[in-house]
C-alpha cells in the first residue's frame, strides 16, 4: 500500500505597503505578518509536522514567511511561482521527488486558494471562505505526486494565523 503524502498550502504571511515605491515583488512582511509566521512555525511545531521539502515564491513576502516558519527540509525558492496560475502550482507539484512525503507549498492569492479548493475531494470549509494571509491548508492523499489532480486530496485541516494567536 502507498504511505499517504501529505501537501501543506501555505499563503504568505501580511506584507508591507510602508515603501509604495517596491515592486510587488520586493515588498517585505508586516509587523503583524511576522507575528502570524511565528505562529504557524510553532502550529507545526506542536503539529510534530515535519516536511520533506517547501517549494516557496520569490517574492520577498514569501521567502521572508518561510524563513520565519522554519520547516524542517529543503527549501527550494522558485521564480516561477511568483504569478502562477492553479494549474502551473499543480504542475509544479506532480514534478516533486517521489521520495518527498510531505511538501509545504508558499504562495500568493488567488492562486494559492484556487489550488486549495480544486485539491479538494468534495465539498470543504475551503469552499465558503477567504484564504487569509498567513492561513495554511493541509491536504492528505495517497497517489504519487506525477498522479496528484483536482478533487482528489482530503483537506485535513485549515488554520489561519487569526485562529492560532
Amino acid at each position: 500500500m502507498t504511505e499517504a503524502r501529505r501537501l501543506l498550502l501555505l499563503r504568505h504571511a501580511k506584507s508591507s505597503w510602508d515603501d509604495p515605491t517596491l515592486d510587488d515583488d520586493a515588498r517585505p512582511l508586516a509587523p503583524r505578518g511576522r507575528k502570524a509566521a511565528k505562529l504557524i512555525s510553532k502550529h507545526l511545531r506542536d503539529e510534530g509536522i515535519e516536511i520533506s521539502l517547501v517549494l516557496c515564491s520569490s517574492a520577498r513576502r514569501a521567502v521572508e514567511t518561510v524563513e520565519l516558519v522554519a520547516p524542517t527540509g529543503e527549501v527550494r525558492i522558485a521564480h516561477g511561482l511568483y504569478a502562477a496560475s492553479a494549474d502551473q502550482l499543480l504542475e509544479c507539484l506532480q514534478s516533486v521527488p517521489p521520495e518527498a512525503e510531505t511538501v509545504m507549498l508558499v504562495g500568493h492569492n488567488p492562486s494559492i486558494q484556487e489550488l486549495a479548493t480544486d485539491l479538494a475531494s468534495g465539498p470543504s470549509e475551503l469552499d465558503d471562505q477567504k484564504f487569509p494571509t498567513g492561513a495554511l491548508a493541509t491536504f492528505s492523499f495517497a497517489r504519487p505526486w506525477p498522479e496528484l489532480a483536482f478533487g482528489e486530496a482530503d483537506l485535513v485541516s485549515f488554520v489561519t494565523p487569526r485562529q492560532l494567536g
